[in-house]
């Protein structure tokens, strides 16, 4: 069974990243939108929890740095 800590922080990061997708294609804004992809899908990929946060507070802090 999965680690209660890393399906919640799968479940944000998946909620986040879908929002940042639909962001992104409603604006047809690049970066949004892959980082949004990559949000979704991350958690699937990444299983260490301290691995996870960080993966994903970088890639939250992405749109803010490159705004295409």
């Amino acid at each position: 069974m999965e680690n209660p800590s890393t399906l919640f922080w799968g479940i944000l990061f998946g909620t986040i990243g879908i929002g940042l997708f639909t962001y992104g294609k409603k604006q047809k804004a690049i970066v949004p939108l892959c980082v949004g992809v990559a949000l979704f899908i991350m958690p699937y990929c990444i299983t260490n929890i301290i691995f996870l946060i960080i993966t994903g507070v970088i890639l939250l802090i992405v749109p803010y740095f490159f705004r295409f």
